[in-house]
């Protein structure tokens, strides 16, 4: 049971204060009687909640998937950047979400975003060995051994050794490379640091795919969708 003022303003009807003004103006019916008083407990998942006469739909938590821009910060807030959560209509953000993992500024491609910690916790964690896929534009040719290196474990400054990883050359000729680049980990800007340490630079770098999800190709850079239940079911078997 929960405070039907708190089940207004997290499905995004406005702050406590204005979910309050509904609720004393008549706005808000449960089980078809007007409720007025916003310290009502309610049980979201069984009662039937309209305001204005349109019937709610409550769900705890919501679970996107976004092809992020460049120029935006995986965060939820940031006092110089616009962040990748300040892209969300505000329907979604009056959920509290979050970033599952990061991408760095430059960087484009598959973000999911959610408000369930326990969903974000089993997918960043290193132990789950979740596949995180990148697509990547190095300044320099990739050979045999960069391919080697990264499957033995590139140490990275700072002394930390990265888990292995997959490098795939899709093109290396004077000009630079084109490579695919699969890790499990999520450090910072880590997959840069990975060709540092092999003394070549990333010049464009796009996530592909996270775990069992692709990134849709249908959105363009900046926009998102939810994800389907089969896709959501499909993380949670993780």
């Amino acid at each position: 049971m929960e405070r039907i003022d708190k089940i207004l303003s997290n499905l995004g009807h406005g702050t406590r204060k204005e979910v309050k003004a509904l609720l004393k103006k008549g706005k808000v019916e449960i089980d078809g009687v007007i409720a007025s008083d916003s310290a009502m407990k309610v049980d979201p998942d069984k009662a039937v909640i309209k305001v204005s006469g349109e019937e709610i739909k409550y769900r705890k938590y919501i679970y996107l998937t976004m092809n992020k821009p460049a120029g935006v910060i995986s965060a939820t807030v940031d006092n110089h950047d616009e962040t990748v959560i300040g892209l969300l209509d505000d329907e979604y953000q009056a959920f509290k979400p979050f970033p599952i993992g990061r991408l760095d500024k430059d960087t484009v491609g598959l973000l999911l975003i959610t408000n369930d910690g326990e969903l974000n916790h089993k997918l960043i964690a290193p132990k789950n060995h979740v596949d995180k896929v990148y697509y990547a534009e190095i300044n320099r040719p990739v050979d045999e051994k960069d391919v080697d290196a990264f499957k033995r474990g590139i140490e990275i400054d700072g002394g930390y050794k990265c888990m292995p990883a997959i490098l795939e050359v899709l093109k290396a000729d004077e000009n630079g490379s084109e490579v695919m680049v699969t890790i499990q980990e999520g450090k910072f800007h880590q997959v840069k640091r990975m060709f540092e340490s092999v003394d070549k630079q990333v010049v464009f770098l796009r996530r592909i795919s996270f775990g069992p999800l692709k990134l849709d190709e249908n959105l363009s850079e900046g926009q998102y969708r939810e994800l389907s239940e089969e896709e959501v079911n499909l993380l949670k078997q993780i």
